[in-house]
């Protein structure tokens, strides 16, 4: 009986994969069998992303920005690129740093979708995996903009299932919650600026589960979205977020 978790035969195309979740991601991926191209802007962390993968992998880093639609090359995706922005308050947030997080994280998910669906439509096969975040299933105080290019993350993919009704084509999501990264030390400190961050007592308090999760734990939902195991799977914002968004 075939292992439907398997990905052998496969090219999956993670682009953002020199950031945390792209890099746990490539790596899981690849120990499943899968071929891989990996997208980023950053040479150097790109290089170091894909330097441990098994041969197997037959790796391809491509150095592009995905705000640039000459720039995407995609055949199986997950769309993980994105930026948190600015960390302020809707007044003194500036119209440029709206419009670069937007580029990023919106029309970066959507090009991606753009160039891959019709290679997907044509072959009657395939699986989109977005990278969205709790902050685009609830409100967050200083970080709005970064919450509402989730929010298009979400309804992008939902309204892109709709369109491959039928086709044999998934389009699904992931919503990372508190996850031990940059970004999220980057949003502490914004929060708190001039003073440490919050103890860690006081943000475990708002999970459930009590601890900050693991970018590991977010590449499992991506490669479970990848694989036949979710094959009636689509349309979906799967929350890895230890309990957060359940009240």
């Amino acid at each position: 009986m075939p292992d439907r978790i398997r990905l052998d035969g496969r090219v999956a195309v993670v682009t953002g994969a020199a950031g945390v979740i792209g890099t746990a991601t490539v790596r899981l991926l690849a120990e499943r069998g899968a071929r891989i191209v990996a997208v980023d802007r950053r040479e150097q962390d790109l290089a170091a992303a894909i330097r441990d993968l098994p041969a197997s992998a037959e790796a391809l880093a491509v150095t592009a920005d995905v705000t640039r639609e000459d720039e995407v090359t995609i055949d199986a995706f997950y769309n993980n690129a994105g930026i948190e922005g600015d960390i302020k308050p809707i007044p003194e947030y500036s119209v440029e740093s709206f419009r670069r997080v937007l580029d990023v994280n919106v029309v970066g998910v959507f090009l991606g979708m753009k160039h891959v669906l019709p290679v997907m439509l044509k072959q009657s096969k395939g699986s989109i995996i977005n990278t969205a975040s709790i902050a685009g299933l609830i409100g967050s105080p200083m970080i709005a903009v970064y919450s509402a290019s989730k929010h298009a993350v979400i309804g992008l993919t939902k309204s892109a299932a709709w369109e491959c009704s039928g086709t044999g084509v998934r389009v699904n999501c992931v919503c990372p919650g508190l996850i031990d990264s940059r970004m999220l030390s980057t949003i502490l400190q914004g929060r708190n600026p001039g003073n440490e961050p919050p103890p860690t007592e006081k943000i475990l308090d708002r999970i459930p589960a009590r601890r900050l999760g693991q970018a590991s734990e977010v590449a499992s939902i991506v490669a479970f979205l990848a694989s036949d195991e979710a094959s009636y799977v689509s349309g979906s914002a799967y929350t890895v977020d230890g309990g957060r968004t359940a009240a």
